[in-house]
């Protein structure tokens, strides 16, 4: 099996390069919905988050509330409020790259001539690049990060573009993902242009994975 790691800054269409993958016969898994599934009330993980960031990131049905603890974990430079994402990520990545090795190895079970790729944001800024015998970085331009964020939680640019320069300092620049790529896919594009590109890509790992059958 070649286990590939998919990555890319916020808003750079990583869910959209997966999706085509998986059109080609690649196997997806979303680390943020493993986060996501792991944050429910009753697991560890939600108990651990919710005693360090306190009860005020939770909906009235006791769910976290992604939004308000991403504005807690990220916070606001502009109001003189520290990050503390590393301390969230101290908390989720452990089990997240537990609950990933598991998924990965129920592919191999299943098909082991399998491209199992893994969608995350953070593979290089955790150190969890080397897991991977391949990484994908997905790039585009920075406005583009902006109009593509706005549209998908329904904000205004202004509004938009602070949020995304905000989490965007939590990350890597891409020029830092790209120099760490063994493929790199420019999605600023249309859609047809970067399904090329995925496919281009796809071919050359299919080589690779079967050279390891």
């Amino acid at each position: 099996m070649l286990k590939v790691g998919l990555t890319g800054g916020i808003a750079c269409g990583k869910s959209v390069v997966g999706e085509m993958f998986v059109a080609c016969g690649a196997r997806l898994i979303h680390a943020d919905q493993i986060a996501h599934e792991l944050m429910q009330p009753g697991q560890m993980v939600y108990e651990q988050v919710v005693q360090h960031f306190g009860t005020s990131i939770l909906n009235s049905d006791g769910s976290v509330n992604r939004p308000k603890l991403a504005e807690v974990a990220f916070g606001s430079p502009n109001e003189n409020v520290p990050s503390r994402v590393e301390e969230l990520n101290r908390i989720v990545h452990p089990a997240v790259i537990l609950r990933q090795q598991e998924c990965m190895d129920e592919v191999r079970r299943q098909d082991p001539t399998a491209i199992a790729i893994l969608e995350a944001a953070l593979i290089i800024e955790a150190g969890a690049a080397k897991r991977f015998d391949r990484l994908v970085v997905i790039t585009c331009r920075p406005e583009q990060r902006i109009q593509r964020f706005a549209h998908r939680m329904k904000l205004d640019e202004e509004t938009a573009r602070r949020e995304v320069t905000r989490r965007m300092a939590a990350q890597s620049p891409d020029e830092e993902k790209v120099k760490m790529a063994d493929y790199v896919i420019d999605n600023s594009g249309s859609l047809d242009a970067t399904e090329r590109q995925v496919k281009e890509v796809y071919e050359r790992l299919r080589e690779e994975a079967a050279k390891r059958a």
